[in-house]
């Protein structure tokens, strides 16, 4: 029986917790679900109701995209994506990415509901805590933990895509060359692509899809 991983095609929790999935290439019954009409099915496995969530065959789930990018590695990994992406200071940039970046992002994109501050504000905050920061690194290596991809460019990246789609000509024009030369690397690689298949919501009875494809 293969584990069932629920996720959501644009989430970018469910995003990362793909390309793991991809890279260790670990086989799972994949349901894509949609978030308004979530089955029971996946609330009966994590009532929180949030995507991804892997079921185990044994019965365990796992809630958390990051503890779900782990699992996939510690199966196989060949490409030293933990030892190479995994230390305490790249664990304190994807600490910052999941909490003020993330925090700042949302608000970003959906300014008019956060008014107390400027969509500009919001944007000048993400950039201060994470893009600054990833500029520094990236200038001096192609990923974040040297010329090799590791975790926490797998873990960061859906999130920097996110914030640049928000506004993608001010993101083109922006100078942050070196982000934005790794964050086209991953959005135009392979694995990325790999990781992105549309599907028909998934419903009980439904054909297994077993990905990666």
């Amino acid at each position: 029986m293969l584990p069932i991983l629920y996720s959501f095609r644009r989430c970018p929790y469910a995003i990362r917790a793909r390309l793991a999935l991809c890279q260790a290439g670990v086989a799972v019954a994949l349901r894509e679900v949609v978030l308004s009409r979530k089955p029971a099915e996946m609330l009966a496995a994590s009532p929180a109701g949030t995507v991804p969530v892997l079921q185990l065959a044994s019965g365990e789930v796992i809630a958390q995209s990051l503890d779900i990018m782990r699992w996939a590695l510690v199966q196989r990994d060949t490409d030293s994506w933990l030892a190479r992406g995994d230390t305490p200071e790249q664990r304190a940039l994807m600490a910052t990415c999941d909490g003020a970046f993330k925090h700042a992002l949302d608000r970003y994109k959906y300014a008019e509901r956060h008014p107390e501050r400027s969509a500009q504000a919001w944007r000048d905050g993400a950039v201060a805590c994470l893009i600054q920061p990833l500029e520094q690194r990236l200038t001096q290596a192609a990923q974040l933990g040297g010329d090799q991809p590791g975790l926490a460019d797998a873990t960061i990246f859906p999130f920097v895509r996110q914030f640049a789609a928000v506004d993608a000509a001010w993101w083109t024009a922006s100078p942050w060359i070196a982000t934005r030369r790794w964050h086209d690397h991953w959005s135009g690689s392979a694995l990325m692509a790999a990781c992105m298949p549309k599907l028909a919501p998934w419903q009980p009875g439904a054909p297994v899809t077993v990905f990666p494809p």
